[in-house]
């Protein structure tokens, strides 16, 4: 097996505010492999822009290590430091806000090309940058050259994001939310597209989204995904695996909350029954498992006293449930204050 192209190493971050110290991030460990599609869900305010953006530089955690090829980031020389920045891009949400609105498009990209010495010249430029737009399938791309962003639709600015993510060559791509500006319409087109640069390119994706039907598209073949509540993962696993036999009562929770298409299924699917539907404030996390107030498999004296680490429950499957882990895979747990799980060892095996 080769080795993890990124790996968070028991990430946290931490913002203060004037009302207190926001835990945004809370000891996250996974890996991610070259060539994989990793789909980080979980509802607004759970941590996971905060960790794309761990992941690709733009944050730095306040405890906990970020490894590329197994050298932690924020222990490299400059030199090198810029090499990792180059081989990790991001793709931001909003491609209204990601643009500058006085640039066009050849000189959005053109800029990482000619600041890296990447092209040599104008005419080197626009060839670079013509092949970029047809890989993002802007054609002809002579049309596309000289717009303005407020000249594009929203479909065809975040073609032009992706464009500028890809003009450095990269190794990873984390895409935050990268379709959810755009109409429905032309969704599956652009994860299709990200999905070909994959293949073609032989780009890894972190893809961060609040859809679940989205992460099932994206991590279809092969991927995996990542559940996060409150600034932890709680599961994570094949995505096949996920959507078809969720574990965690947070997961169950999500997927019974999709609408489906067939109003007969709609209303005989079966709900969860969650103890409260409110969120806890990230000012005031729950001690113990911080979904504990909300969770229908709730055990007093467990739940509200020791916090669940991710414990494998099968191959390349983790769960962070005190009572999933004993019920699927005989994990003894001490009902004691920072009693540790009884396999910690299965984590980062797991997360790989």
């Amino acid at each position: 097996m080769s080795a993890p192209l990124i790996e968070l190493d028991h990430v946290s971050r931490r913002f203060s505010t004037p009302r207190g110290v926001v835990k945004a991030v809370d000891g996250v460990s996974l890996a991610v492999m070259p060539g994989e599609v990793l789909c980080l869900v979980g509802e607004s305010g759970c941590g996971k822009t905060t960790t794309g953006k761990m992941v690709t530089g733009l944050v730095r955690p306040s405890s906990g290590r970020v490894l590329f090829e197994g050298r932690d980031i924020w222990a490299l020389p400059e030199r090198e430091f810029k090499v990792y920045r180059k081989a990790v891009q991001i793709v931001h949400q909003d491609p209204y806000a990601s643009l500058n609105p006085i640039h066009t498009v050849y000189q959005t990209l053109s800029a990482p090309l000619l600041h890296h010495d990447l092209a040599h010249g104008r005419a080197d430029a626009v060839a670079q940058i013509t092949r970029l737009l047809s890989i993002v399938e802007l054609t002809p791309p002579q049309e596309f050259l000289d717009k303005y962003p407020h000249q594009l639709s929203g479909g065809q600015r975040q073609r032009v994001s992706v464009a500028r993510a890809l003009t450095l060559s990269p190794r990873l791509i984390v895409a935050d939310e990268a379709v959810s500006m755009v109409d429905v319409s032309i969704r599956v087109s652009l994860l299709n597209m990200l999905l070909r640069l994959r293949d073609e390119l032989g780009v890894t994706f972190i893809l961060i989204t609040h859809d679940l039907a989205v992460a099932k598209h994206f991590a279809a073949r092969n991927g995996r995904i990542g559940v996060m509540y409150l600034g932890r993962i709680v599961e994570i696993g094949p995505a096949t695996q996920l959507i078809h036999d969720p574990l965690h009562p947070y997961m169950q929770a999500l997927l019974a909350a999709v609408p489906e298409a067939d109003p007969d299924l709609t209303r005989n699917k079966e709900k969860v029954k969650l103890r409260s539907m409110d969120v806890p404030s990230l000012l005031h996390l729950p001690p113990g498992c911080t979904f504990h107030p909300r969770c229908p498999l709730f055990e007093e004296g467990l739940c509200d006293v020791v916090r669940p680490e991710l414990v494998a429950v099968g191959e390349r499957r983790a769960t962070a449930c005190h009572v999933v882990a004993r019920d699927r895979a005989g994990t003894i747990v001490t009902r004691a204050s920072g009693a540790a799980p009884a396999n910690p060892s299965a984590t980062p095996e797991v997360a790989r």
